[in-house]
C-alpha cells in the first residue's frame, strides 16, 4: 500500500505545474504565441495542448480524457459539457473566427461565392460540417449564397479545419478555411485578394468560440491562471493578430 501511495505521490510531483488543454484546430496557428506570452507571466507552468476538431475533442472529454480546459471553435460543445456537468465554468466567448477562401492559383474574388461555380474548379475543400464548427459555418454560407446544391459534388471534406487547409493546398482547386490559418508563418507566400480573401461575414452566423474549465481542472490554480489569461487583453491582442475578431 505504501509503495502505491509513494508512486502516485511521485506522479503528482512530476506533473506539478503542467496542464493539458484541448484546443480546436483553428487555434493551432495562434496557440504557440499565446503559450509564449503566458510563459512570460508564469514560467513555472507548462502548457500542453491536444489539437483536433471540437466535436472529436468533446467526445474524448465525454469519455474521460484528462483535459482541464477546452478552447472550442463554437459555443455548442462547451454548452453541452456545461449542461452535462463535465465543465465547471459557464462557456465564455474568447474570440470570433472568420472564414476565408484560399487557392494556390490567383482567383477573381470579386465574384464572391459565384467563383466556386467556375467550371475550372472541380474540387473544393471544406471542413466536415458534422464535426467542425467552421464546416458548419461554411455550409451555412454556401446555402445562403444559394449555390450549395450546385457545388456539392465538388466538395471534399477535412475532419478538422487544419486538415481542410492541407487538402486546400495539396489536393483541391480552392478551399474555405479558417482565416486564422493564413497568418501562420508557412502561409505568408499566399497573397490577400489574389490567392485568399475573407468570406462575406453576412453569409454565416458569427463563429463565437467558447472556452470552459473542465472537471479535471477543479481546484487547480494553474488551469485557472491559463483560463484567465485566454480571456485577458493580452490574449485578445494576439487573437486579433491571427485574423480573429474579439468582443
Amino acid at each position: 500500500m505504501k509503495i502505491f501511495t509513494l508512486f502516485f505521490l511521485l506522479l503528482s510531483v512530476l506533473n506539478a505545474g503542467s496542464i493539458t488543454v484541448a484546443v480546436a484546430a483553428n487555434v493551432s496557428y495562434a496557440i504557440e504565441d499565446l503559450k509564449n506570452a503566458f510563459k512570460i507571466q508564469h514560467p513555472e507552468i507548462k502548457v500542453q495542448t491536444i489539437l483536433g476538431s471540437s466535436g472529436k475533442l468533446t467526445a474524448q472529454i465525454t469519455h474521460g480524457a484528462p483535459y482541464g480546459m477546452l478552447l472550442s471553435a463554437n459555443m455548442l460543445y462547451p454548452q453541452t459539457l456545461y449542461k452535462t456537468h463535465l465543465a465547471i465554468t459557464p462557456p465564455k466567448v474568447y474570440a470570433q473566427g472568420q472564414l476565408a477562401y484560399l487557392s494556390n492559383k490567383n482567383r477573381d474574388f470579386t465574384l464572391g461565392m459565384n467563383l466556386l461555380l467556375n467550371k475550372n474548379i472541380s474540387k473544393i475543400a471544406i471542413a466536415n460540417p458534422k464535426t467542425a464548427p467552421y464546416g458548419k459555418a461554411t455550409k451555412e454560407a454556401l446555402k445562403n449564397a444559394k449555390i450549395y446544391k450546385k457545388i456539392k459534388p465538388k466538395l471534399i471534406y477535412g475532419e478538422s479545419i487544419a486538415q481542410t487547409l492541407f487538402f486546400t493546398t495539396k489536393a483541391a482547386d480552392i478551399g474555405i478555411v479558417a482565416k486564422s490559418s493564413l497568418y501562420s508563418k508557412h502561409m505568408q507566400n499566399f497573397k490577400e485578394n489574389t490567392q485568399w480573401k475573407t468570406v462575406n461575414r453576412s453569409l454565416y452566423t458569427p463563429i463565437n468560440q467558447g472556452i470552459v474549465l473542465l472537471k479535471y481542472a477543479e481546484g487547480n490554480r494553474e488551469y485557472r491562471l491559463f483560463y484567465d489569461f485566454i480571456l485577458s487583453h493580452k490574449a485578445k491582442s494576439i487573437f486579433e493578430q491571427y485574423g480573429y475578431s474579439v468582443l
